[in-house]
Protein backbone atom coordinates (compact mmCIF):
# COMPACT_ATOMS: atom_id res chain seq x y z
CA UNK A 1 0.00 0.00 0.00
CA UNK A 2 1.58 3.82 -1.31
CA UNK A 3 2.21 6.21 2.08
CA UNK A 4 -0.58 8.95 2.36
CA UNK A 5 1.11 11.89 1.58
CA UNK A 6 0.08 15.05 4.59
CA UNK A 7 1.24 18.27 3.71
CA UNK A 8 1.74 20.02 7.10
CA UNK A 9 1.61 24.07 7.55
CA UNK A 10 2.25 25.95 10.45
CA UNK A 11 4.64 29.03 11.22
CA UNK A 12 5.67 27.47 14.45
CA UNK A 13 8.86 25.21 14.00
CA UNK A 14 7.98 23.66 17.14
CA UNK A 15 4.16 22.41 16.26
CA UNK A 16 5.75 20.77 12.50
CA UNK A 17 8.31 19.10 14.02
CA UNK A 18 6.01 17.73 16.92
CA UNK A 19 3.01 16.65 14.45
CA UNK A 20 5.38 15.68 11.30
CA UNK A 21 7.59 13.42 13.68
CA UNK A 22 4.00 12.09 14.68
CA UNK A 23 2.49 11.35 12.00
CA UNK A 24 5.59 9.60 10.45
CA UNK A 25 6.06 7.57 13.48
CA UNK A 26 2.40 6.08 12.25
CA UNK A 27 3.34 5.36 8.54
CA UNK A 28 2.63 8.79 6.76
CA UNK A 29 4.87 10.89 4.13
CA UNK A 30 4.69 14.32 5.37
CA UNK A 31 6.06 17.74 3.64
CA UNK A 32 6.00 20.62 5.81
CA UNK A 33 5.51 24.27 4.81
CA UNK A 34 5.81 27.87 7.20
CA UNK A 35 3.51 29.91 4.84
CA UNK A 36 0.39 29.50 3.06
CA UNK A 37 2.46 31.17 -0.66
CA UNK A 38 4.74 28.01 0.17
CA UNK A 39 1.64 25.69 1.19
CA UNK A 40 0.06 26.48 -2.46
CA UNK A 41 3.19 26.07 -4.24
CA UNK A 42 3.10 22.58 -2.55
CA UNK A 43 0.04 21.03 -3.25
CA UNK A 44 0.12 22.09 -6.88
CA UNK A 45 3.76 20.87 -7.27
CA UNK A 46 2.99 17.63 -5.27
CA UNK A 47 -0.71 16.81 -4.57
CA UNK A 48 -0.42 15.88 -1.15
CA UNK A 49 -3.62 13.54 0.05
CA UNK A 50 -4.63 16.04 2.98
CA UNK A 51 -3.55 19.36 4.70
CA UNK A 52 -2.95 20.24 7.72
CA UNK A 53 -3.55 24.04 8.15
CA UNK A 54 -2.25 26.87 10.48
CA UNK A 55 -4.72 30.12 10.26
CA UNK A 56 -2.29 32.90 11.23
CA UNK A 57 0.75 32.73 9.37
CA UNK A 58 2.64 35.67 7.72
CA UNK A 59 1.23 36.61 3.91
CA UNK A 60 -1.25 34.66 2.79
CA UNK A 61 -3.28 32.87 6.04
CA UNK A 62 -4.92 30.15 6.18
CA UNK A 63 -8.53 31.29 5.09
CA UNK A 64 -7.00 32.77 1.69
CA UNK A 65 -5.10 29.39 1.27
CA UNK A 66 -8.56 27.34 1.96
CA UNK A 67 -10.42 29.17 -0.24
CA UNK A 68 -8.00 29.27 -3.16
CA UNK A 69 -7.81 25.41 -2.68
CA UNK A 70 -11.48 25.48 -3.04
CA UNK A 71 -11.02 26.95 -6.36
CA UNK A 72 -9.35 23.86 -8.12
CA UNK A 73 -9.24 20.76 -5.48
CA UNK A 74 -10.78 18.89 -3.26
CA UNK A 75 -7.98 18.11 -0.79
CA UNK A 76 -9.18 17.52 2.61
CA UNK A 77 -8.12 20.10 4.52
CA UNK A 78 -7.65 19.69 8.41
CA UNK A 79 -7.56 23.36 10.00
CA UNK A 80 -5.10 23.41 13.54
CA UNK A 81 -5.32 27.00 14.61
CA UNK A 82 -5.44 28.76 18.04
CA UNK A 83 -8.33 30.79 16.60
CA UNK A 84 -10.80 29.13 18.83
CA UNK A 85 -13.82 31.24 18.01
CA UNK A 86 -16.92 29.75 16.71
CA UNK A 87 -17.57 32.51 14.06
CA UNK A 88 -13.86 31.39 12.33
CA UNK A 89 -14.82 28.13 12.64
CA UNK A 90 -17.73 28.68 10.43
CA UNK A 91 -16.14 30.62 8.26
CA UNK A 92 -13.66 28.23 7.26
CA UNK A 93 -16.13 25.44 7.00
CA UNK A 94 -17.73 27.95 4.53
CA UNK A 95 -14.54 28.29 2.66
CA UNK A 96 -14.41 24.39 2.34
CA UNK A 97 -12.29 23.06 5.71
CA UNK A 98 -13.09 19.36 6.09
CA UNK A 99 -12.38 19.54 9.74
CA UNK A 100 -11.20 21.81 12.49
CA UNK A 101 -8.92 21.46 15.96
CA UNK A 102 -8.19 24.71 17.98
CA UNK A 103 -5.01 24.27 19.85
CA UNK A 104 -3.52 23.58 22.19
CA UNK A 105 -4.73 20.21 21.00
CA UNK A 106 -4.24 15.90 21.79
CA UNK A 107 -2.08 14.54 19.18
CA UNK A 108 -4.00 11.20 19.76
CA UNK A 109 -7.40 13.41 18.86
CA UNK A 110 -5.18 14.71 15.50
CA UNK A 111 -4.13 11.45 14.42
CA UNK A 112 -7.93 9.78 14.55
CA UNK A 113 -9.49 12.80 12.64
CA UNK A 114 -6.26 12.47 10.17
CA UNK A 115 -6.94 8.83 9.97
CA UNK A 116 -10.69 9.66 9.15
CA UNK A 117 -10.47 12.05 6.71
CA UNK A 118 -7.76 9.76 4.59
CA UNK A 119 -10.03 7.33 4.62
CA UNK A 120 -12.96 9.28 3.70
CA UNK A 121 -11.37 11.04 0.72
CA UNK A 122 -11.12 9.89 -2.49
CA UNK A 123 -8.23 9.21 -4.34
CA UNK A 124 -7.72 12.15 -7.04
CA UNK A 125 -8.59 15.42 -5.37
CA UNK A 126 -7.92 18.17 -8.05
CA UNK A 127 -10.47 19.35 -9.90
CA UNK A 128 -11.42 18.28 -14.01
Amino acid sequence: MEKKHILMVDDDPMILRFVSANLQARGYEVTTAEDGESALRMVKDSSPDLVILDILMPGIDGFEVCRRLREWSQIPILVLTAIGETNARWQLMQLGASDYMSKPFDIADLLKRVRRLLEASPANHRAG
